[in-house]
């Protein structure tokens, strides 16, 4: 995300917390390695692993929660099906409309780099509705059905308030719209009504300290920050978005036009967001290219007028201008990425921090994908 200078690093993408795991069952059958793929999250790894956020990082050390790189090697738990000698059961998916590979892997609880090689696609690639892709390892698609059901039974009931809204809910109970659409039997983008009774995941808890999410690495948000994110996130769940590869094409869009590298902004959005309007960070970091309220300020003065954040071209808009006004005010690619993720002012006078040299590094590597 782009910082005016000399700001706090903030961090590309919000992964809400998780409820802790008894040390005792956090690896009932063991430990295997992990490599992390370029757009994996802690979030999505846990799940695929049916364990937590909390387990990963104490078992692995991590520092910080909200970022890990591609490369990365970790230790996550072995789930029954692999453990076990029978033959791993293959299923051939059918792409439905608004799918993604990572959903996909969720669904079928099978790494995303299993499902990636399978097929042999790449983590960027684009899927299209009607297109078959062959899951390999999908046994305990069964068991999990099974498990989700026990949740399910488990799951606490919320009575709906004037002025709720499913992402806010989802915010306040550290779980996702998609988990409560589910539990409750509706849509993710249903209109809720005062009244409405939903179902909460059994793993849905408030916050003991805080109704939002408002810190990062050690830095705590002021409380202002911290629920205007949640409301940003809350509106944006509500909202219809473009698809992945519909916002790939208005970045490429959006660059030449104002003689950005397609390929630079395209890895710069896809490490920060994953081309993903609807992520929002504890620091209110919004959208495809986690733009904050200032930079977006920034970006509407280099355009000549007002950009809105939560609307996808005015999002992607602000990024490219402002990594435009980037590469004139500095003399090299690298310098350019390091003052969107930094802050040019923090760049001129530190240099680069450790957590923006590998931020770097991995966009110029995304960027040779792209």
């Amino acid at each position: 995300m782009v910082f005016i200078a000399p700001p706090a690093t903030v961090p590309p993408q919000l992964v809400l917390p998780t409820a802790a795991v008894s040390a005792s069952s956090t690896a009932p059958h063991g430990w295997a390695p992990y490599t992390v793929r370029a757009g994996d999250t802690l979030e999505g790894i846990a799940t695929r692993h049916r364990t937590t956020v909390g387990v990963l990082v104490t078992r692995n050390h991590i520092r910080d929660r909200h970022l890990i790189m591609a490369g990365t090697r970790i230790q996550v738990p072995r789930t029954a099906a692999a453990k076990g000698s029978g033959a791993a059961k293959s299923v051939v998916h059918t792409v439905r409309a608004g799918e993604t590979l990572s959903g996909i892997a969720q669904r079928y609880r099978v790494p995303l780099a299993s499902l990636l090689k399978t097929n042999r696609l790449r983590a960027s690639a684009f899927i299209h509705p009607g297109q078959r892709v062959t899951v390999r390892g999908a046994a305990a698609t069964a068991a999990s059905a099974r498990s989700a059901a026990r949740t399910s039974a488990k799951a606490a009931t919320y009575t709906v308030r004037s002025g709720d809204t499913l992402g806010g809910i989802a915010v306040r109970y550290r779980t996702t719209v998609g988990a409560i659409a589910r539990a409750s039997g509706i849509s993710s983008r249903s209109v809720i009504h005062p009244g409405q009774r939903l179902r909460l995941p059994g793993s849905a808890r408030t916050s003991s300290s805080s109704s939002v999410p408002d810190t990062f690495n050690g830095v705590k948000y002021p409380r202002a920050i911290a629920e205007a994110a949640a409301h940003n996130r809350a509106i944006l769940a509500t909202r219809d978005v473009p698809s992945r590869s519909e916002t790939k094409a208005m970045i490429v869009r959006t660059a030449r036009r104002h003689g950005v590298d397609p390929r630079l902004a395209l890895a710069i959005a896809y490490n920060e967001s994953g081309w993903n309007q609807r992520a929002v960070s504890v620091a209110n970091a919004v959208g495809v290219m986690q733009v904050i309220p200032s930079g977006g300020q920034w970006a509407s003065e280099l355009v000549g007028r007002r950009l809105d954040l939560l609307r996808t071209q005015d999002n992607i808009t602000a990024g490219v201008v402002m990594l435009r006004a980037l590469g004139r005010a500095t003399d090299r690619t690298e310098h350019q990425v390091a003052a969107y993720y930094q802050g040019l002012g923090a760049l001129q006078k530190h240099g680069m921090y450790k957590d923006t040299k590998q931020y770097v590094k991995t966009v110029l590597a995304l960027r040779k994908t792209m």
